[in-house]
């Protein structure tokens, strides 16, 4: 028995390494679910995990077996309960380990590729944000980078327009069939209107953000884009990127940060 006890209890390097880096991810996972529906559901799996070892550990096969089965269909059921918010973590990851953005310009630069829109059309994008501001108009117009948003375009009705201040204030007004919703603006051109973001999940955001606010934080919470906001209730000009809302008090702020997109 004591013997047993020595040999269950003998440690290798590669154990303290190993340890360390399932702590290491258990600690990131904490980080990235707290405060959500998952944690319960976190702590449930890494008990069975941790009940499983132990069982393991004193040769308890049919324990073991029943574990091991719990184990693979709990992963199995946080991929599919938990898809969406697998599927921002990806995007996440993804995007921070991509080219920087210097170096994205450069390498467009080289190539001769345009960039998304132009100082004309900017013009026309804060025209149309101010004169909304004035009388009330909610907007929701978001501006891509390098992503496509394919998978956002088809929830709306697809336009390919040129870009136009008259434009954008016929398709948010009220009276408008396609006031809700997104309008996605891509290399100088109005792609589509009506489109369906994906709402933030923050528990942290003031009283204040309506449903607009937190589809477009939501939205730059998953790819890179810039939001342009207008509150309908008080026709405030918001600018958002990387899930940072940025109140808009002139003209002149709103292009600098619009321009900082191209």
């Amino acid at each position: 028995m004591v013997l047993w006890a020595v040999n269950f209890l003998k440690i290798s390097i590669a154990d303290i390494l190993d340890i360390l880096l399932i702590a290491l991810i258990i600690f990131y996972l904490f980080k990235w679910i707290r405060g959500t529906s998952a944690m319960s559901i976190l702590v449930a799996i890494i008990s069975f995990f941790v009940l499983r070892v132990v069982v393991s550990a004193f040769g308890m096969k049919m324990m073991t077996e029943l574990l091991n089965i719990l184990l693979d269909v709990g992963v199995l059921a946080l991929i599919v309960i938990f898809q969406p918010e697998i599927r921002r973590f990806l995007t996440r990851v993804g995007q921070r380990y991509k080219l920087t953005e210097k170096t994205g310009k450069f390498l467009d630069k080289l190539l001769k590729k345009e960039r998304s829109s132009s100082a004309e059309n900017i013009q026309e994008i804060v025209l149309a944000c101010q004169d909304m501001s004035e009388k009330y108009c909610g907007a929701l117009i978001v501006m891509t980078r390098e992503n496509a948003l394919e998978d956002i375009i088809s929830t709306g009705d697809k336009i390919d327009a040129q870009i136009s201040a008259r434009l954008l204030m016929n398709l948010f007004f009220k009276n408008s069939p396609m006031h809700d919703g997104a309008v996605v603006i891509s290399r100088d051109r109005v792609l589509a209107a009506r489109c369906t973001l994906p709402i933030s999940s923050r528990q942290d955001l003031p009283a204040q953000f309506g449903m607009r606010h937190r589809a477009a934080i939501g939205i730059t919470e998953e790819v890179d884009v810039d939001v342009v906001v207008v509150s309908e209730e008080t026709g405030n000009i918001s600018h958002i990127r990387r899930g940072v809302v940025t109140k808009i008090n002139n003209a002149n702020e709103l292009k600098l940060l619009l321009s900082e997109a191209v």
